[in-house]
């Protein structure tokens, strides 16, 4: 039994004293021990190490006590395992050295035997649940298959993933292929995890954003659905589209526990848009936390009041960056748990 299920409460809608708060990406790159670790380890032995994931994973919650962790790890580890090449290069980021292209490539993707494949993630999983002792909860994570397909195609991060999206409109077919091979994935993947232990999951479709509202339901939101209809009745499902507030709509009746929403969409906005009865997390923009502590939680006990305590997860819009301030952090969290509505 958790001591601490706030999180799993408003996933379900409950009502609760306070709402409950985590990070994006809160395991790992703005805390000092997680830099020793990676001064001795590279960025996919650390995934691929039970003891290092879970000893990151582990690390937030010890320092500031959020209601609930995220296990660490990455959105690649998906087409690693699918016969694609993924490397991440350090000051750079993910590189791929044989993007798809061509119909040829597609066929060469295959659809994995995700349990003997992907057995360090689950072990750091089940390491990272004997650490937390049923303090909180942990939540898995996946990409999206359009953003997997993203850094698949264009072979790097991209501002436009202007190659990724030629690619799709000039081969659709091959693109729906791919695609589908990353979602039937995806779904043993996740369904794998909350086996393993994770008490939630996340899809993040970061480049969503990217396409117009049309291409949004053909190359990524059906795809999510098809995950979501696999993965609901397992565990609870959180769907964070960065920049497709235009979609929250069609979100809401998904069957998802809750919705992202970065902070290029007001609280107003996104109740409204959703309509008002899905519990929304989100939404400082994460260089808001540059602010100084007292902005900070200024600015939180605004963000809790315009979206309500109840139905609601405090978060940033999007990843918390490398080089924000432990206080600062500090002052983030402590404004949701000092909370008094």
């Amino acid at each position: 039994m958790l001591k601490n299920d706030l999180f799993l409460r408003a996933l379900k809608g409950q009502n609760v004293a306070r709402p409950p708060v985590w990070m994006m990406r809160q395991a790992g790159r703005y805390l000092p021990e997680f830099m020793e670790i990676k001064k001795k380890y590279d960025f996919f032995t650390r995934c691929r190490t039970p003891e290092l994931a879970s000893e990151i994973t582990i690390q937030p919650i010890r320092r500031f006590g959020m209601d609930a962790a995220v296990l660490f790890s990455d959105i690649l580890v998906i087409p690693q395992a699918m016969n694609v090449e993924v490397q991440m290069k350090p000051d750079f980021g993910p590189y791929l050295p044989k993007p798809i292209r061509t119909q040829r490539d597609v066929d060469n993707v295959i659809v994995p035997d995700i349990h003997s494949e992907l057995n360090y993630v689950y072990q750091a999983i089940q390491a990272s649940k004997e650490k937390l002792d049923n303090e909180i909860p942990l939540i898995g994570f996946a990409g999206s298959p359009w953003t997997l397909l993203c850094y698949m195609v264009q072979g790097q991060g991209s501002k436009t993933f202007d190659k990724a999206k030629e690619f799709c409109f000039t081969n659709p077919s091959g693109a729906h292929e791919l695609l589908q091979k990353l979602t039937d994935t995806t779904i043993e993947y996740l369904k794998a995890k909350i086996n393993a232990g994770v008490d939630a999951v996340q899809i993040f479709d970061s480049w969503g954003g990217l396409l117009s509202p049309t291409d949004y339901q053909e190359f990524s939101w059906k795809y999510i659905q098809q995950i979501i209809d696999a993965v609901k009745n397992h565990a609870p499902i959180i769907v964070f589209g960065k920049g497709c507030w235009f979609a929250l709509g069609e979100m809401s009746k998904s069957g998802a526990s809750a919705l992202g929403v970065d902070w290029t969409c007001s609280a107003r906005n996104a109740r409204y848009l959703s309509g008002g009865n899905i519990t929304l997390q989100g939404n400082l923009d994460p260089s808001r936390l540059f602010s100084s502590p007292s902005d900070i939680k200024k600015m939180v006990n605004e963000m809790i009041n315009d979206f309500g305590k109840d139905k609601y997860i405090v978060n940033l819009g999007h990843g918390i960056l490398p080089n924000i301030p432990l206080d600062n952090v500090k002052a983030f969290i402590d404004a949701v748990k000092e909370y008094k509505s």
